[in-house]
């Protein structure tokens, strides 16, 4: 039995975090903005202290609003792409500490995955799959729930930074949403998601979502069953937008077969130390990066 872990990690999701939860003071000896990054290195030596994982990770967004999932549902993650949104404020602050940021990864033998026109949980979901042993997923997307087996794959859902988190596995979800602990990708797309602009079945929240997967399984069975004669009328719901449901269904269903060229991820422990703690001062990041690199070694 492999007993070794891999810590793939929601690197949009991290830093995201880190830029809200690390202070705007924070900057580079020249004054410019690096507070996201400083915090991202802070977190991410606290999850590889805590995890001790075998390979790591991080997934990147080359799209976070994939042409595809878009043409499949418009509206999707529509609100983040207006002018002004708050996803447009966060990004140009970002802009310039990104790169910054992937770089020191890349130093420190980190890789970086993303894939065109597809979204980190999408590069999450293909390396979940080929990883060996234990997965370990650090993100604060819910969609990444449907990735979870019992023990082999689990969830760190953030609540306060990586401090405290959630551990979602498939007792969990069973749990919290009265479902079978695989079944949450049919529970989504009927429940929705106003966070990324999706509806979800109209007249059905998170309780007539959750019963009709409890009783029925997955969305086939319960497309399925809308169809027949005497279906109800919750089902009737169902069957009157199933155009919706099935595009849905493949908006929030995460990919885990993306052509991604093969990638060591096993975690580095003999760094050139010197040289990346050299680069990291130019950006005032000693401090965080000697945390990654004391974590790491």
């Amino acid at each position: 039995m492999d007993e070794s872990l891999t810590l793939l990690v929601d690197a949009p999701s991290l830093f995201y975090r880190a830029l809200f939860s690390t202070p705007d003071s924070v900057q580079t000896p020249e004054g410019e903005p690096i507070n996201a990054a400083h915090g991202f290195f802070r977190m991410l030596a606290r999850l590889i202290g805590d995890l001790n994982p075998d390979y790591i990770a991080c997934a990147a967004d080359e799209n976070w609003r994939p042409g595809w999932r878009v043409e499949l549902i418009p509206s999707y993650k529509g609100f983040r792409a207006a002018p002004g949104s708050a996803q447009e404020q966060a990004e140009r602050r970002l802009a310039s500490q990104v790169p910054i940021l992937y770089g020191l990864l890349e130093m420190c033998d980190i890789p970086v995955i993303g894939h065109p026109d597809h979204e980190a949980e999408d590069v999450i979901g293909t390396l979940a799959q080929r990883a060996p042993g234990r997965v370990v997923i650090f993100s604060g997307d819910r969609d990444l729930f449907q990735l979870v087996r019992e023990a082999d794959v689990v969830v760190l859902f953030p609540i306060r930074g990586v401090s405290k988190v959630d551990i979602v596995d498939e007792s969990y979800i069973e749990k919290r949403y009265g479902i079978p602990g695989r079944s949450y990708l049919d529970f989504s797309v009927l429940r929705g998601d106003p966070s990324d602009g999706l509806p979800g079945v109209k007249g059905i929240g998170e309780k007539l979502a959750a019963s009709l997967v409890a009783r029925y399984g997955d969305l086939e069975t319960i497309l399925s069953e809308a169809e027949g004669a005497g279906a109800s009328v919750t089902l009737a719901k169902v069957r009157g937008q199933a155009d919706y449901v099935r595009r849905a269904a493949q908006v929030v269903a995460i990919a885990t077969d993306l052509p991604l060229e093969p990638v060591d991820l096993s975690r580095p422990r003999d760094l050139p130390r010197p040289e990346i703690t050299a680069a990291a001062e130019r950006f005032g990041l000693e401090g965080p990066i000697g945390a990654l690199l004391d974590a790491l070694g």
